[in-house]
């Protein structure tokens, strides 16, 4: 029962989450629909400016259309900076769920292809204390493909790991900046 409802709870929040997306993203269409207004009644008013200057009578009726124009324009480009602060505060209030990257992976070279391994010596004392009770952990394992004519083989580079006794550090070797090379026909 405890997993069932810890279950349902997770799908609350996402859709919670989801929906306050959906709310940030209605506010970020607003504000552009606001700024998009706001730029229309600024195209009209210096249409019919264009229009008044070179076709209209001049007289105090035709001036007094254009103020109220210029005003319009003013509440809209207002409008528009509300929609924006509104649109900036919704995005900022969602929370969006972290991405984690996947790791790219290649694939294996295939198991067909011979194999070389190539161990690369690991030191006999421990460099940060100088203690000689090393003891193997693991290994990592690069595999380069080398052309040798006629014929591929893969090329295993071993660097083991190795872990002190004494003071607990873990030893490995660098790792060969050749492994991230493509190596040419040998």
């Amino acid at each position: 029962m405890g997993d069932d409802a810890q279950a349902q709870i997770d799908s609350l929040r996402e859709r919670l989450a989801a929906a306050e997306a959906v709310a940030a993203e209605v506010a970020r269409i607003k504000a552009i629909n606001a700024d998009l207004e706001a730029r229309n009644a600024l195209l009209e008013l210096q249409n019919e400016k264009m229009r008044r200057t070179l076709y209209g009578q001049r007289s105090e009726r035709t001036r007094h259309l254009l103020d109220q124009m210029e005003l319009a324009f003013e509440e809209c480009e207002a409008a528009a900076s509300e929609d924006e602060l509104l649109a900036a505060l919704a995005a900022a209030k969602t929370n969006v769920a972290p991405f984690e990257r996947k790791r790219p992976a290649r694939k294996p070279l295939p198991e067909h292809l011979p194999r070389e391994r190539v161990v690369i010596a690991v030191p006999e004392a421990c460099p940060c204390c100088g203690s000689d009770r090393l003891c193997k952990l693991g290994e990592d394992i690069t595999e380069t493909l080398e052309v040798v004519p006629r014929q591929w083989k893969v090329i295993q580079t071993v660097r083991e790991k190795f872990s002190c006794r004494a003071c607990e550090k873990i030893t490995q070797p660098p790792g060969d900046c050749q492994e991230f090379r493509v190596r040419r026909g040998g």
